[in-house]
């Protein structure tokens, strides 16, 4: 079984800015927010908190930041509505962007979704117009060099709880699972005691795109750190192979 670890990615973006932990804590917080409005702050009566939650504790957001969270959005303190909004796109070279929004203002989102591709040569395109070359699933990131357990028995840990695809990297173990199955195979990695860099449904590209130019490699840069610097966006996917 093999897949596509963004492993090393991953933890060059933790290192690039510690700042992101504070962006994936409000992230997670907007995110509890609607699922609390949605369904209440019991997580045993609201599967989707309870998803959200997992994927929190994954991620390392500390349990009294996600308690706070529930009890602010289960409060009547006039909170922000968010709306969720998706945008498409193009970067350097035809690269595929996708870019997820939770926001209490669409407006002043698309234009700062808009004007981040700008800043990069790139454009927005119509709903669609690249979501097709990406797979939704759930993927877990797990370091290898944290893990005692054997590979062969993780794998049948994985596979028993659900998961689709199990890959042996170089420096970590990537597990894909389809969206509905993630929350079941996440608990069965989390109950083994495994260390995560990552845990999330996400948007795997079916083929990538490698950049050598100087300045698409700049342009490229340039939409992901205007996006990702946006407290609006909550994830951004794209098929650029780093």
């Amino acid at each position: 079984m093999s897949g596509h670890s963004k492993f090393s990615n991953i933890k060059h973006k933790k290192e690039k800015n510690d700042a992101a932990k504070g962006k994936i804590f409000t992230r997670f917080g907007r995110e509890i927010a609607v699922a609390v409005k949605e369904g209440g702050p019991d997580p045993n009566n609201n599967s989707k908190l309870k998803d959200i939650i997992a994927k929190a504790k994954a991620n390392n957001m500390p349990n009294d930041t996600i308690d706070r969270s529930i009890k602010k959005a289960a409060g009547d303190n006039g909170g922000a509505d968010y709306v969720r909004a998706t945008y498409e796109g193009y970067g350097p070279k035809g690269t595929a962007i996708i870019v997820e929004t939770l926001t209490d203002n669409k407006n002043r989102t698309a234009s700062n979704v808009r004007n981040a591709f700008t800043k990069g040569q790139g454009s927005v395109g119509a709903q669609g117009c690249v979501s097709y070359m990406f797979d939704e699933k759930g993927q877990i990131i797990i370091d290898k060099e944290e893990t005692d357990m054997d590979p062969d028995e993780l794998m049948m840990l994985a596979v028993e709880a659900g998961a689709e695809d199990f890959s042996d990297e170089e420096d970590s173990y990537e597990i894909l699972t389809a969206p509905e199955d993630f929350s079941a195979v996440l608990e069965a990695i989390q109950a083994a005691g495994l260390p995560l860099v990552s845990a999330d449904v996400t948007m795997i590209p079916q083929t990538w795109v490698e950049l050598t130019d100087e300045q698409d490699l700049k342009n490229i840069n340039r939409i992901l750190d205007f996006l990702n610097e946006d407290d609006d966006v909550q994830n951004v996917y794209h098929n650029w192979d780093e």
